[in-house]
Formats: C-alpha cells, sequence, structure tokens
C-alpha cells in the first residue's frame, strides 16, 4: 500500500526556517521532519512513498535524489575518486517525488497524484509536519473492518486546534472552536479507498475543507482513536519541543510500546 505524504504548502508559520527551506525540509534532531514521518510508516513495513511537493519541490527532489549518500556511510579514493556505499542501516525506502504546484492546496495535491497511485487499491494519507506512535497496522485493519471511504486518525491536543464533532466513530462535523474538554481533531494519517479522489474536485480546496466535510455528511469518513503520543510541528516553539525529544534514546513517536493508541469497533450506520 503507498503511502502519500502532503509536503507542498509554505509553512508560513515557520517563516525562520521555511524562507530558505520547505516545511517539511526543516530538521528535528539532525534529520528532515518528513524523514521521521516515514519512520512511522517504515517501522510496519510501510516503504513505499509518494511524495506531493510543491513549494520549494526542488530541494525536496535533491534530498531524495542524494539520499542514499546521507543515510549511509561512505569510502572514497582520493585518488581516483572511486565512491564505494558502506550501508549503516537497512531503509528499503522506494520514494517519487511529484511536484504537484506550488499554490495548488491538499486535496488538488491527491487528486494530481493519481496516475501515482496503484488502481483499485487503497492508499495512506499523512501531513509531514506531524509525528505519533500510530499503529500504522491496527489503523489499516481498523479501515478495513468498517467499509468506508476514508478513515482519519483522531487525536487529542492542547485546546488550541479546531475540533471533530464524533457520532461513534463516524465523523460528524469538522468545526473551528473547541466546544467541550472531550475534544478528537484531525491527527493525519488517513486510509483512502480511490473513491476519495471524486470528492477532490478543486486545486484550490483544501483537503479539510469540501472534501472531508462531504465525505462525513455522507457517512464515508471514520475515525481512528490514537490516544497516545502525537505532536504537529506548526511553529518554531513546536520544532524545538520535537528536536529536545530527540535527544533520547528513542524518540516517542518510535515508541511504539507505550499507549501507541487504541482502535473501538466500526458502529453501523
Amino acid at each position: 500500500m503507498k503511502t502519500v505524504l502532503l509536503a507542498g504548502g509554505l509553512g508560513s508559520r515557520l517563516a525562520e526556517e521555511t524562507v530558505s527551506i520547505p516545511k517539511p525540509m526543516v530538521e528535528v534532531g539532525g534529520r528532515p521532519i518528513i524523514a521521521r514521518v516515514m519512520d512511522i510508516y517504515s517501522h510496519f513495513g510501510h516503504r513505499d512513498f509518494v511524495v506531493a511537493a510543491g513549494y520549494k519541490a526542488l530541494l525536496l527532489k535533491q534530498f531524495f535524489a542524494n539520499y542514499h549518500l546521507i543515510a549511509n556511510n561512505i569510502s572514497v579514493s582520493l585518488d581516483t575518486g572511486e565512491l564505494q556505499l558502506v550501508p549503516s542501516a537497512p531503509g528499503g525506502w522506494n520514494v517519487s517525488v511529484v511536484d504537484t504546484g506550488a499554490h495548488t492546496m491538499t486535496s488538488g495535491r491527491i487528486r494530481r497524484l493519481k496516475d501515482w497511485l496503484t488502481p483499485d487499491e487503497p492508499f495512506m494519507c499523512t501531513y509531514s509536519d506531524g509525528v505519533g506512535n500510530i499503529d500504522i497496522n491496527a489503523l489499516i485493519d481498523f479501515h478495513k473492518s468498517h467499509g468506508k471511504l476514508a478513515t482519519v486518525t483522531a487525536v487529542q491536543p492542547p485546546a488550541r486546534f479546531g475540533n471533530i464533532e464524533l457520532k461513534g466513530d463516524r465523523v460528524d462535523a469538522f468545526t473551528e472552536k473547541v466546544r467541550n474538554r472531550e475534544t478528537w481533531i484531525n491527527g493525519g494519517f488517513f486510509v483512502f479507498e480511490p473513491g476519495v479522489l471524486d470528492y477532490m474536485v478543486d486545486d484550490n480546496e483544501p483537503l479539510e475543507q469540501t472534501p472531508l466535510t462531504q465525505m462525513a455528511r455522507d457517512g464515508e469518513l471514520m475515525a481512528y482513536r490514537h490516544d497516545g503520543f502525537w505532536h504537529p510541528m506548526d511553529t518554531l516553539r513546536d520544532r524545538n519541543t520535537l528536536d529536545g525529544l530527540c535527544e533520547g534514546e528513542t524518540p516517542p513517536w518510535l515508541n511504539f510500546n507505550e499507549g501507541s493508541g487504541k482502535s473501538y469497533p466500526a458502529l453501523a450506520i
């Protein structure tokens, strides 16, 4: 199953960093956060990625084109220039970087990847600026269990975020303001059936607006509840927080032994 990484936004709230690089290339613990997100999927054996690039797409292409040098050690003959890679750890990633337009919104980026996805097969999708110890295989199993078009991972962040209204496991509405303390929001980490592309018809439409809202109204959007670690990287403060969490042996988004999340049976609607 392929994983789409949305990596085309401007990241204006991280302007200190993103004036020169795209937001997914902002480093957390010495590695771009997009690589940190990919580590989560890779842990569960999902290593086939399609990067939906936009703003400063060339830098993303250059990064992945040279990743074999970045991720491995090298041995070089200074006389001949002959270079030999010395693998430091198995990776096995297959990455396609697709320029989906500098000003295209998230639903348009996904729609433009149609020819890069496997026909008639579900795919995963997430933002490239948030990490969590999501049990990816449990997420996929939950998606398969309910038979709807889409699954969003619901997380419980600080109250400054917007709100997901749930009826059982079905997403009933997206709202901009928190209504109560029992708040679930869109944490990314989606699983989509190919049919979701029919909801993505406008390059200027964010995924979180008409596409997800209409899927919710149609009863086609379900929520996988994750009660473990999750943290976005929206601001410089967020980046510094995540950076500090890399100082331990295992960052919390790769600790799947504690609070990795739980799911609830899908309800018949």
